[in-house]
């Protein structure tokens, strides 16, 4: 805000990306209040025409402040002064859907066009930009080292499910978990849950030891296809028979992973019936400002859970909510990508950011891996730590910011002329 109020007084625009809808509202709040009505929001929520009031509003120069999510970097800004990315190492920047593109690689074509600072923002940055701020000084490191308010960071506990189920607790909440919940309730503060069950792919688990099954040439997690019994590798394509015993072990406790948001919340409700809650997820977020009406509600009626995916973890402001817990934090460290560890260590400290923001708070970590170097690294939320172990094994494994990775994909409705133009095209 410093940076764009020099900005306005020297006659130029700025615009701002936030990776979630869900978080412009409390963004655009926040500018309302220091910069008034001089502000156009973009994001896919919009019906088109409020999309193109906006619009209109931004090309005749009527407002100098763009905020919005990845297509607001589409906007027709006169005399750019400044963009800046927040949450900059978020995924949802990156377009998956006809124009793919990644919203941060414009934002640096735009910037340099213009001549003007790009800022990327996060508390747990993205490695490959980390990367070039620390070893290739292709853009400058600024770093903050205290919290807002000076508030002190929320103490991380770390629950082992293979021994919750040694104990024989069935429950997707710990013992630990179900008891610091029933405190806030008796002390009427707020608490978050969250579970990261939306958009990722089935793993194979032993119960016993947390032993993944993984693919023996990437290092990275198989995935389950049940309708074949096969576990699949989506990076090689090595497979391989679902196995009946743990190769680590010898459990036959084998058992592929993946719960919901909506069967936590039954349980929440049949563990704490008197306690009031709240969903964020897919389901609950498909009508026009749902988003916005869920989070209020929360915030100003005092809801006593919210139970949530992603959507739930970044940048939310909620003075009342001094416990956080991570449902199954292998649900991120099992994704079939080279980046599960990164993205594990990334969730799970934002989510922690959530926890104690103006009173003393906590965050309870429920894992079948609590040596991995991820969860040990998010439990102590040091960042720094985390990018020596990982940017070592990137560098073995030959993955970015070592080399690029491209996804050549061929698509048609005959199999034989598909492999044939697959093979030709080598």
């Amino acid at each position: 805000m410093q940076l764009i109020a020099k900005v306005l007084e020297k006659g130029k625009t700025a615009v701002v990306l936030v990776p979630e809808i869900s978080l412009t509202p409390q963004m655009v709040d926040r500018f309302l209040a220091r910069f008034g009505e001089n502000i156009a929001i973009l994001h896919s929520k919009l019906s088109l025409g409020e999309r193109y009031d906006e619009w209109q509003k931004i090309k005749k120069g009527q407002v100098k402040i763009v905020i919005g999510a990845r297509s607001a970097i589409f906007a027709p800004v006169e005399k750019l002064g400044i963009i800046i990315i927040d949450e900059e190492h978020d995924m949802s920047y990156k377009s998956d859907t006809t124009p793919r593109y990644n919203a941060k690689d414009l934002a640096k074509y735009i910037a340099e066009k213009h001549q003007c600072p790009l800022v990327l923002g996060s508390a747990t940055p993205d490695m490959e930009t980390y990367y070039e701020a620390k070893e290739t000084q292709k853009c400058h490191l600024y770093t903050l080292t205290k919290r807002a308010n000076q508030a002190s960071l929320p103490p991380i506990h770390v629950v082992d499910l293979r021994q919750e189920l040694a104990s024989g607790n069935k429950s997707m909440l710990s013992f630990k978990l179900q008891e610091e919940i029933q405190k806030n309730l008796d002390q009427q503060k707020q608490t978050i849950l969250f579970l990261n069950r939306r958009g990722y792919s089935t793993f194979l688990m032993c119960r016993d030891c947390g032993y993944v099954f993984k693919c023996k040439n990437c290092n990275i997690s198989l995935t389950y296809h049940k309708a074949e019994q096969k576990l699949k590798c989506h990076y090689c394509g090595f497979e391989s028979n679902t196995p009946s015993t743990c190769q680590e072990c010898g459990s036959t406790k084998i058992k592929y992973f993946g719960t919901g948001t909506q069967k936590l919340e039954e349980e929440v409700q049949k563990l704490f019936p008197n306690a009031s809650t709240i969903r964020m997820d897919i389901d609950t977020v498909t009508k026009k400002n749902s988003h916005e009406e869920i989070l209020h509600k929360f915030k100003e009626e005092k809801i006593d859970i919210l139970i949530g995916t992603q959507m739930v973890v970044k940048g939310h402001h909620f003075p009342n909510v001094t416990l956080v817990g991570a449902i199954a934090a292998d649900g991120i460290l099992n994704i079939e990508d080279y980046r599960a560890p990164e993205r594990t260590f990334q969730t799970l400290v934002q989510v922690a950011g959530r926890s104690g923001r103006e009173e003393p708070g906590r965050v309870i970590i429920q894992t079948y891996n609590p040596d991995n170097y991820a969860i040990i690294h998010s439990q102590s939320q040091n960042y720094e730590a985390f990018y020596k172990t990982e940017i070592v094994l990137r560098k073995m494994l030959k993955y970015p910011p070592f080399c690029d990775i491209i996804l050549i994909k061929f698509q048609g409705p005959n199999l034989y002329e598909l492999k044939e133009a697959a093979r030709n095209s080598i």
